[in-house]
């Protein structure tokens, strides 16, 4: 038997989502295989024009979003992160906010505030930045944590609670922020609770040489931004993520990713391992690779390829392996070398028959 043939549904069907979707996506028909990776490869063709030298990123970037996940770009200044994530957003015809995180900013400059109008004699709730398809929070870290905990909720439920109403967000919905990790000055690290709520992480590093090269040579005169056209529709995203729903996971593939995340809960060199939370999401992104890939099962290999991205950034080290040098992408590294591959036999044999 193929060893990929072992994680698919039996005679190569798709399994029924565990998620219940509702009456009207129900009826509306799925989106073929080939309109997803058309689709797919129109949106990172568009982000690679702008980013360049970084394929990588704008992939996990497109996986976090299909995967209904939120994103966090930590790096340096001036490599791009908001960058990218302009780039994602106008690639899809979907509303867009953009937040510049400050000390100053206020948790109703986020959400909306309630204003009262002297005409109706009632309160009305203005809506805040964050009712948008994707919402860009730039240098996040820069806000106090009140400000930053006015996202929790938003993230987490797609929803934001003001004057004891709540008001239900745009979907799809996902949150790209951006964070310096250098310059801490006048900063507020994000809690655990905040990070945790984030799909993935992602370093973007500096370009090597020859795309250094074509971005003095083609991004000097104009920003590539204002030649960036929308290439899908936020119908097309919504189509495609129901799409990734649909992606099978076998008892293999689940017992595998919890195989990992128990390996980081008891790794001598962690103080904090991954949360139930990590593995949901680990496998959501997986599903998303492995339909990125044009599959309709999750193989071991899609879960270990998002394992760093949205693990490491949920991993605590302790004392002793701080000054030894260890980081949590190394840790992931060693868990992945040794935790094994189940082997779901049962279910093989049956599918085999």
């Amino acid at each position: 038997m193929d060893a990929h043939n072992q994680y698919a549904t039996p005679n190569g069907s798709t399994a029924p989502s565990a998620s219940v979707g509702t009456s009207t996506e129900a009826a509306r028909p799925p989106m073929t295989g080939e309109t997803f990776h058309d689709t797919s490869t129109r949106i990172l063709q568009s982000i690679n024009t702008v980013i360049d030298g970084k394929p990588d990123a704008a992939r996990l970037a497109l996986t976090v979003l299909l995967a209904e996940g939120h994103l966090l770009l930590e790096d340096v200044p001036g490599v791009g992160k908001t960058m990218l994530a302009k780039t994602l957003a106008r690639t899809i015809d979907c509303s867009v906010n953009r937040i510049q995180f400050t000390p100053d900013l206020l948790p109703s400059d986020v959400t909306g505030v309630s204003i009262y109008n002297q005409d109706s004699h009632r309160f009305e709730f203005r809506r805040g930045p964050v009712f948008a398809n994707i919402v860009i929070g730039d240098e996040i870290n820069r806000a106090s944590a009140k400000t930053q905990s006015s996202l929790l909720e938003c993230m987490e439920e797609h929803q934001v609670t003001v004057d004891g109403s709540t008001h239900r967000l745009a979907e799809p919905f996902m949150v790209i922020a951006t964070q310096n990790p250098i310059e801490m000055e006048g900063t507020y690290p994000l809690p655990e609770a905040q990070r945790d709520r984030f799909m993935a992480r992602i370093s973007m590093g500096y370009p090597d040489m020859s795309s250094e090269m074509e971005m003095l040579e083609t991004h000097q005169s104009v920003s590539p931004l204002r030649s960036i056209q929308p290439v899908a529709g936020v119908e097309d995203v919504a189509a495609m993520i129901r799409q990734v729903r649909q992606v099978y996971v076998s008892p293999a593939v689940k017992e595998y990713t919890v195989g990992i995340g128990h390996a980081t809960r008891q790794h001598a060199q962690l103080r904090l391992g991954a949360s139930p939370r990590g593995l949901l999401q680990l496998l959501r992104a997986a599903k998303a690779g492995a339909a990125l890939e044009g599959r309709d099962f999750v193989l071991p290999d899609d879960v270990s390829a998002v394992a760093e991205a949205v693990l490491a950034h949920r991993l605590i080290l302790d004392r002793k392996a701080l000054s030894s040098g260890e980081t949590p992408s190394s840790v992931i590294s060693g868990i992945l070398a040794r935790v094994p591959v189940a082997r779901d036999a049962a279910s093989a044999s049956s599918r085999n028959g």
